[in-house]
C-alpha cells in the first residue's frame, strides 16, 4: 500500500493571520523538507490566490496538481456561520475539488453567500446541508472534511457553537 503525508488543512497569504511567504514556492519547499507529498492548496475561493494556482499548477493524476516536486489537492476552508434550531452555528468545513472547473464552479455558487474576495477562508450565511448540496451539485467527485471538530469554537462537535451528531449538522 502506497504511503504519504499529507496537509490538507493549511490558508494561502491571502488569509487573515497569514504569512505572506505562503505562496506556491515557499509551500512546496517546505512541504519537501518536512516529508511531506501532498498539500492542499487552502484558499481556492479566493481569486487572486486562485489565478496563481491555474498559473503555476501542473495536472498530476486523479485530481491531483504539481509544483516544485510536491503533489497539491484543491482545497478551501470556509466559515459557516448560521443559525439552527435556536442556536447560533459557526463552523469551519475543508472542501476539497478535482480540478479548477468544478473550483470555479463552487465559488460561483458561494459567492452569493459571503464576501469571497475579504478573505483566504470565507465567512459564509449558509447551513452545513446547503453547504453540502451545493458542493456535490458542483461536482459528486468533490467532498467535504469538517475542520478541527473538537475546539470549542468554530467546530462540529464545538461546545460554543456545534452540534452533537455529524448528523444533525450535515442531515445525513
Amino acid at each position: 500500500m502506497a504511503q504519504f503525508i499529507a496537509d490538507f488543512h493549511i490558508h494561502s497569504k491571502y488569509s487573515r493571520a497569514t504569512s505572506k511567504e505562503m505562496n506556491l514556492e515557499h509551500l512546496a519547499l517546505w512541504a519537501k523538507l518536512k516529508g511531506i507529498s501532498l498539500l492542499g492548496t487552502g484558499d481556492f475561493t479566493h481569486h487572486l490566490w486562485l489565478q496563481e494556482l491555474k498559473a503555476a499548477l501542473k495536472p498530476a493524476a486523479n485530481g491531483l496538481f504539481s509544483y516544485g516536486g510536491v503533489n497539491f489537492i484543491l482545497t478551501v476552508e470556509v466559515s459557516n456561520i448560521y443559525s439552527k434550531n435556536g442556536r447560533g452555528r459557526r463552523i469551519h468545513n475543508v472542501i476539497f475539488a478535482p480540478d479548477f472547473e468544478t473550483a470555479d464552479k463552487i465559488s460561483d455558487e458561494l459567492s452569493g453567500f459571503g464576501k469571497l474576495t475579504a478573505d483566504g477562508r470565507p465567512m459564509l450565511g449558509l447551513d452545513c446541508v446547503s453547504l453540502m448540496e451545493i458542493v456535490l451539485g458542483a461536482n459528486p467527485g468533490c467532498f467535504i472534511v469538517p475542520s478541527h471538530i473538537w475546539t470549542p469554537w468554530y467546530s462540529l462537535f464545538g461546545a460554543n457553537s456545534g452540534f452533537d451528531t455529524i448528523e444533525e449538522c450535515f442531515g445525513q
